[in-house]
């Protein structure tokens, strides 16, 4: 049998392009499969804020009592981080059995690298034995593999302009690919407090049960806890979720909704939304590692994602420097994303990524001097995330702030033997 590796290399080789923007290929695939979820499932769509919601919901029913199983994408590091299976990744073997499952009933049908391990993860999860799935989209909804299953309750967190050429160039056109993942009669979360009309309307066309935030559901908070009312429930005094960032109580709040949503099928108590909101982890996602210089980590790579890292960098105080590693592939408003930052951060360490559609760090780098006005601002190329995170730490001194982010590529880049632990230069023996 093929090792992961070995499926994975398969896939690329195989179709290493879209073929075309239909489901039917991959709903052919899972019907020969016998590929069925019969528990609850929760589709998640959005711009920004997908991980962090998954990562929530799968906190609070672990700490509920629920077997979870939860796909998101893309890695940071290894492919199995795409797959967690009662709060676990499991085995390469295992992922390889249902590559290999796919493979078997794929006979000549085409499949996309994603449609090929969506199946596969799909299949994994079928057989696990779950109380509750949570499916992160990868791109859009409407067209993405995951929308072969029909949820019991969509989700659609903030939506901004990412993927422009494949998804639209305005909110309402991104957000009706969003509201794709939605089902008629079928109960809804909208978390974004400014939703595109075309996701409304959409609903409504849809007969589907929206919640939307501001009118179904709304939250509050001052600087010690936080309260959340929807359609009759309400909880009070909550600490604020373990993710930081301003943004995480959106993220939060509509997960609530959610839970009211699911409620008939996967009741939970108030003692487990408190517990997972203290435990829930996830790696990247403005994630501040204590050291000397103290170490920044976020995948925001849009700017609406960037605005947010900007606004939790400033909440943060103040430090003496800060410098940042930012690579980033090609296709995004790189200007605007650089705008954002260039009153934050001192010293810049552009880096090359291990992908055709990167932006180069020379081409980062120029695009940063065209729009830097700062006069008292350095900046570097670099060849990989780690050498350019290398450069940052050999510049900084132990009171500074280093800010790795962009690309998931950028931020898996420096975590490939684990979180760095940073010490300053008067610590080292």
């Amino acid at each position: 049998m093929k090792t992961l590796s070995e499926w994975l290399a398969h896939c690329e080789q195989l179709h290493p392009q879209a073929i075309d923007l239909g489901l039917d290929r991959v709903r052919q695939v899972a019907q020969r499969m016998n590929l069925r979820l019969t528990m609850p499932v929760i589709t998640v769509a959005g711009t920004n804020g997908k991980g962090s919601t998954c990562a929530l919901l799968e906190a609070i029913y672990l700490q509920a009592g629920y077997k979870t199983g939860v796909y998101t994408s893309p890695h940071l590091v290894h492919f199995e981080e795409r797959c967690r299976l009662v709060g676990e990744s499991p085995q390469a073997e295992v992922f390889a059995s249902a590559f290999a499952c796919v493979e078997g009933a794929r006979h000549d049908t085409s499949l996309t690298y994603f449609e090929f391990s969506t199946l596969a993860i799909l299949k994994m999860m079928s057989d696990a034995g779950l109380d509750v799935v949570i499916l992160e989209v990868g791109l859009g909804g409407r067209l993405d593999a995951v929308n072969i299953i029909d949820p019991d309750c969509a989700i659609i967190t903030s939506i901004d302009l990412d993927h422009t050429a494949l998804l639209g160039t305005d909110r309402d056109s991104i957000g009706l690919e969003k509201a794709g993942i939605m089902r008629a009669g079928q109960p809804v979360v909208i978390s974004d407090p400014m939703p595109p009309e075309s996701v409304v309307k959409h609903a409504q066309a849809l007969g589907a049960d929206a919640w939307l935030l501001g009118k179904d559901f709304n939250f509050s908070g001052d600087q010690l806890q936080w309260s959340w009312a929807g359609r009759g429930r309400r909880y009070s005094g909550l600490a604020y979720p373990a993710l930081r960032g301003a943004n995480q109580l959106l993220n939060a709040s509509g997960v609530l909704a959610a839970l009211e949503v699911m409620r008939p099928q996967l009741p939970v108590t108030a003692q487990a939304i408190r517990n997972g909101l203290a435990m829930v982890e996830l790696t990247g996602r403005f994630q501040i590692v204590p050291g000397e210089p103290v170490l920044v980590l976020d995948v925001a790579h849009n700017p609406h994602s960037v605005a947010a890292l900007a606004a939790n960098l400033d909440a943060m105080g103040f430090y003496p420097t800060t410098h940042a590693v930012f690579g980033a592939m090609a296709d995004k408003d790189l200007d605007s994303m650089l705008k954002k930052l260039l009153p934050l951060v001192d010293a810049w360490y552009f880096t090359d990524l291990p992908l055709p559609r990167a932006c180069t760090a020379q081409q980062l780098a120029a695009d940063w001097a065209a729009l830097n006005t700062r006069k008292d601002v350095r900046s570097s190329v670099h060849e990989s995330p780690q050498k350019a995170l290398d450069a940052a730490i050999l510049a900084a001194d132990p009171t500074d702030r280093i800010l790795v982010f962009g690309s998931f590529y950028t931020v898996g880049g420096v975590l490939q033997q684990g979180i760095p632990k940073l010490h300053a230069k008067h610590l080292r023996n």
